[in-house]
């Protein structure tokens, strides 16, 4: 019984350090020094493995190991595709659902993003970013969506961080956050699915930019 409440803390604190950029795609996960970081048994540790396989965040290879999910430029693609479709239903939702308290907190973090794009602290836009995101899943007021759009979210973040290292992707970034947030507090559902939409897709050079960043970062 007590490998329960240890196999959640070692879940969320891999999930946390993958997000974060602790981890890379393709780096191998130690359950050896695993094990020694978190102080438990190897069964919690293997645990937490099949929990963040089935999430999607890594790769479970029999004989050689775990490892965080990397993907090929047709299956990031692919994933982006989802999820620019996913979010684009979360706008649409929650153009209409938002509550005033939600509008709120959505302009504040956005606020936020608008003082470290300015400052050009990428780190800190990335986490509040992300919160951005989380704030239009919860606005839906559908908990099987928000369950899903937060797992692909978290699934994609490695990959978003490393789009915010492409020149002046902070800046444009932002300024679709505008875009996003006028056309939720209009109540203009098909303008912010299109906003998130545009947002989120990687398509042409935007897609080109994330591979090269991709290679800088991994190599």
């Amino acid at each position: 019984m007590t490998s329960v409440p240890n196999t959640l803390r070692i879940r969320r604190a891999l999930e946390d350090a993958i997000v974060a950029g602790r981890y890379l795609p393709g780096t191998r996960l130690d359950p050896e020094a695993l094990e020694q970081e978190f102080d438990c048994s190897r069964t919690p540790i293997r645990e937490a493995f099949q929990q963040l396989e089935a999430s999607g965040l890594v790769r479970v290879m029999p004989k050689r190991g775990t490892f965080v999910s990397q993907w090929s430029p047709e299956e990031l693609a692919e994933r982006f595709e989802v999820m620019a479709e996913i979010e684009a239903s979360c706008g649409r939702l929650a153009a209409r659902r938002i509550t005033q308290a939600e509008l709120d907190a959505f302009q504040k973090v956005h606020d936020d993003c608008r003082r470290q794009a300015e400052a050009g602290e990428v780190e800190a836009y990335y986490a509040r970013n992300s919160e951005f995101h989380h704030c239009i899943y919860r606005a839906t007021h559908n908990a099987f969506l928000v369950q899903e759009a937060a797992r692909l979210h978290a699934m994609l973040q490695p990959y978003r961080r490393m789009q915010l290292q492409v020149r002046n992707r902070m800046g444009r970034s932002f300024a679709e956050h505008d875009a996003i947030v006028a056309a939720i507090r209009d109540g203009d559902g098909d303008g912010a699915a299109r906003a998130l939409h545009d947002h989120v897709i990687v398509q042409g050079d935007r897609f080109h930019d994330l591979i090269a960043a991709m290679r800088r970062t991994l190599a």
